[in-house]
């Protein structure tokens, strides 16, 4: 049952955080979005809220690993070489789909956006592709 009940409890959360930006702040709670304008200055004067947001996606998973005393996932087998290529196309990517699986995915679903759907499918399609051709085809990770 605990296994059900960690990530149930985490996508209420995850659920509840999205409703309470829009609704309090009136804002979208896509990652790429936030931290783009929290980086790049954004508008002024409405980066607290962005830098707030960023610091507690980086302290949330280390407050709950040490109060849960939930272990640590190990490292990825990936090398460095990779995962800074995939970083880089990953943000290539938000930028020009116009979003994140956060923005689009949770938010813009959420809120019936059709763009959004299609952006997800898309996200989706893309994964599953990159996934088999890596490991299937090519037999790289």
């Amino acid at each position: 049952m605990t296994a059900y009940l960690t990530p149930l409890l985490g996508g209420l959360v995850i659920g509840l955080a999205a409703t309470g930006l829009l609704y309090l702040l009136g804002r979208i709670a896509g990652i790429s979005g936030i931290l783009w304008a929290a980086v790049s200055g954004g508008v002024s004067g409405d980066n607290t809220w962005r830098w707030c947001f960023v610091a507690g996606l980086l302290l949330g998973p280390l407050a709950y690993h040490s109060l849960a005393n939930a272990p640590y996932p190990g490292a990825p087998a990936l090398s460095l070489p990779f995962a800074i290529v995939g970083g880089l196309l990953v943000g290539f990517g938000t930028r020009l789909g116009s979003g994140c699986t956060s923005g689009h995915g949770v938010c813009g679903i959420g809120r019936l956006s059709v763009r959004s759907l299609l952006a997800t499918a898309t996200f989706i399609v893309t994964g599953i592709a990159t996934v088999y051709l890596l490991r299937h085809a090519w037999g790289v990770a």
